[in-house]
């Protein structure tokens, strides 16, 4: 037992398995105008193999190819990551198997990420990707956005799909500290308003592997 808990623990970690996805990774990348180094490609591997595994036997992702995945997973914080300052205190709100936020910290490592998911399948899936890849610094609590109302101790708010734009917008605005940036990732939607945030930035592109549109819109929140 224990000779094949090691062997599995090295697989996780040795190239064979991340070579996977490594080639679509390396596309995405590529398509997105980002430069991955191996490190960083590797880890993005090791998650995104873990979820399948996972996702076979716990329904964590809709995706059925590895393209679909890589798309799914990545492909939004590889546009968001240039944009956020070095350093931020981010909080992905509903982060689900770990898109956009486990990703950005992947992808960033200055980054300071709080990974905040109701379901209790899903955070012990970000516990046990976090842990596989020593990464103490990501921190992960279980609950629903509405309960960190009022905190305001992030420089950075990003939700996907969790709620309709303009009631992400309104949440955000509580969590986010005065002057930080709240991100809202869209599909078809346009872009709402709020009376406490001023839009800053709007960048419109596709997923690169499977040519889904998606649309990034910034808000500065009023101090």
């Amino acid at each position: 037992m224990f000779g094949l808990a090691a062997a599995r623990r090295e697989r996780y970690h040795c190239g064979w398995m991340v070579a996977k996805l490594g080639p679509s990774i390396a596309r995405a990348a590529a398509a997105l105008g980002a430069d991955l180094t191996d490190p960083v490609r590797d880890a993005l591997g090791v998650w995104l193999e873990r979820l399948k595994e996972w996702n076979a036997r716990i329904d964590l992702t809709a995706a059925r190819t590895d393209d679909e995945l890589v798309d799914l997973m990545v492909a939004d914080a590889l546009v968001l990551a240039p944009h956020i300052p070095e350093g931020a205190r981010v909080v992905d709100v509903g982060a689900g198997a770990g898109a956009p936020g486990l990703a950005l910290a992947l992808l960033r490592d200055d980054l300071r990420v709080t990974l905040v998911e109701p379901l209790a399948k899903r955070t012990s899936f970000l516990r046990t990707v976090v842990g596989a890849l020593n990464r103490a610094d990501v921190a992960i609590e279980r609950g629903r956005g509405e309960a960190l109302t009022g905190r305001r101790a992030w420089d950075v708010a990003i939700s996907r799909a969790t709620l309709a734009p303009p009631a992400w917008l309104e949440l955000a605005t509580t969590l986010a500290a005065p002057g930080g940036v709240v991100w809202v990732l869209l599909a078809k939607d346009g872009p709402p308003a709020h009376p406490r945030a001023t839009l800053e930035s709007d960048h419109a592109y596709a997923w690169p592997l499977t040519g889904a549109e998606r649309r990034a819109v910034s808000y500065r929140l009023l101090s």
